[in-house]
C-alpha cells in the first residue's frame, strides 16, 4: 500500500481535519513527508485533488470534470500529442481553439513547499500563466512531487540535456483571495484540477 493510499485511504471529514492540524506551523518542512507537504499546501492555495490509483481511475475523473462542467463537445487548449486522444474520446475539439473551456495538460514537477505546479515551454509554449484559460486540468504523477522549485529547476536540467525548454514558471493561486493580498500581485487565480496517478 501506497503512502498515498494510506493518506487517503479514509472518506471521514474528521480525520481529514485531523490530518490537516498535524500541519502545526512549528513543524519543519523537511519533517513532514513531501508528498503530504504538496497535498497540504496544494490544497490551502485551492486547487481541487483527485488522487487516481490506475489510468482508468484518471479516464473516470476526466469524464466527471468534463460533465460537472459541462465541457463535452466544446474547445480546449491542449499543445501535448500524447493527450490529444483524451479530449478525441470525450468529442472536445483541440486544433486552433478560438474560445477555449479549459487547458489539458502535464507539468514538470509539483513543488511542495509552495503547493505550485511547475511547467515549461513543453506544456505551455511561450504563454503567460495568466494568457491561459481559467480553467486547467493538469495530468501528473507521484514521482514528479519534489520539494523546492530549486529541486524542480534541477530535474528540468537533468531531464533535457538536449531542446532545454525555455518558460519555466510556477502557477500557485487557484481561488480568488477573499481579500487584497500583496503576494497574489501580477499573479491570476486559475480553477485548476489536478489529477495525481501513483506510479510509485
Amino acid at each position: 500500500m501506497s503512502l498515498f493510499s494510506k493518506f487517503f485511504g479514509s472518506n471521514n471529514p474528521a480525520s481529514e481535519e485531523a490530518k490537516d492540524n498535524e500541519f502545526s506551523k512549528f513543524t519543519p518542512d523537511n519533517e513532514v513527508p513531501v508528498e503530504e507537504q504538496f497535498v497540504f499546501n496544494f490544497k490551502k492555495n485551492g486547487g481541487k485533488f483527485l488522487y487516481c490509483e490506475n489510468e482508468s481511475e484518471v479516464k473516470d475523473h476526466l469524464e466527471h470534470i468534463f460533465e460537472e462542467n459541462d465541457w463535452f463537445e466544446s474547445e480546449a487548449l491542449c499543445y501535448e500529442p500524447e493527450l490529444f486522444n483524451m479530449l478525441e474520446e470525450n468529442r472536445i475539439a483541440f486544433n486552433q481553439p478560438t474560445n477555449p473551456a479549459f487547458f489539458l495538460a502535464s507539468c514538470e514537477n509539483l513543488i511542495a513547499d509552495e503547493g505550485s505546479i511547475l511547467f515549461s515551454s513543453k506544456q505551455i509554449k511561450q504563454r503567460k500563466p495568466n494568457e491561459l484559460p481559467s480553467n486547467i486540468v493538469i495530468l501528473a504523477t507521484t514521482s514528479q512531487i519534489i520539494r523546492t522549485k530549486s529541486d524542480g529547476l534541477s530535474v528540468i536540467k537533468k531531464k533535457y540535456v538536449k531542446d532545454y525548454p525555455t518558460n519555466i514558471t510556477t502557477i500557485k493561486y487557484f481561488e480568488k483571495a477573499a481579500e487584497e493580498d500583496f503576494t497574489q500581485y501580477g499573479s491570476s487565480a486559475k480553477n485548476l484540477y489536478l489529477l495525481l496517478l501513483e506510479d510509485l
